[in-house]
């Protein structure tokens, strides 16, 4: 199936075509002699332009600074010599892009799913206490009433279920290094 092509071309010409002076700037300050930006703009275009939907990108600025990124990456590997300032461009471009990588995502959604189900283990009433307090975000004093405590109650309950969680994530840290000291691979 072709790509619906005037609607991409339409989106590269909103979206992504305003980014094209600070893209251009870029290459120029990292690219070798000899190199041209025209060259690597117009391919970033083209790859751009051959997606059958652009409905997935969420960034464009940081999708068409990405495709340029590889594009110079493809040839810096197929180049003999590379500048160091190309290589230290790409450590800072990484600055460009705002949508957080699909690595640390992942890393994110586990740790989440970690935490849930530390809380979720914890005792009931320090369970709903930390829910309602540090997930919900209802005052001290509402959850006192709603759970028939004192303030002085949910205070302790929060803080007691805080430590748990926190020394169960500093065991789950710890597990590995401490069988990997007992298997002698220290």
């Amino acid at each position: 199936m072709l790509p619906n092509r005037p609607a991409v071309i339409d989106w590269v010409a909103l979206h992504v075509l305003p980014h094209e002076g600070k893209a251009r700037a870029w290459l120029r300050r990292i690219m070798a002699p000899g190199q041209e930006p025209d060259d690597v703009i117009q391919d970033a275009y083209c790859r751009i332009a051959t997606l059958e939907s652009v409905e997935h990108i969420r960034n464009p600025r940081a999708y068409f600074f990405q495709t340029c990124r590889s594009i110079v990456l493809e040839h810096a590997r197929r180049a003999r010599v590379v500048r160091m300032e190309t290589v230290t461009e790409f450590d800072a471009l990484s600055i460009l892009d705002e949508e957080p990588s699909p690595e640390r995502v992942t890393a994110a959604r586990q740790e989440l799913s970690r935490v849930r189900r530390l809380i979720a283990a914890l005792p009931e009433r320090c369970r709903r206490i930390i829910e309602m307090r540090k997930i919900e975000g209802v005052p001290q004093r509402e959850i006192a009433e709603r759970l028939g405590v004192s303030e002085r109650v949910v205070e302790n309950d929060a803080t007691r279920g805080l430590k748990l969680i926190l020394k169960a994530l500093e065991d789950d840290e710890t597990r590995p290094a401490e069988r990997r000291r007992e298997r002698g691979q220290a």
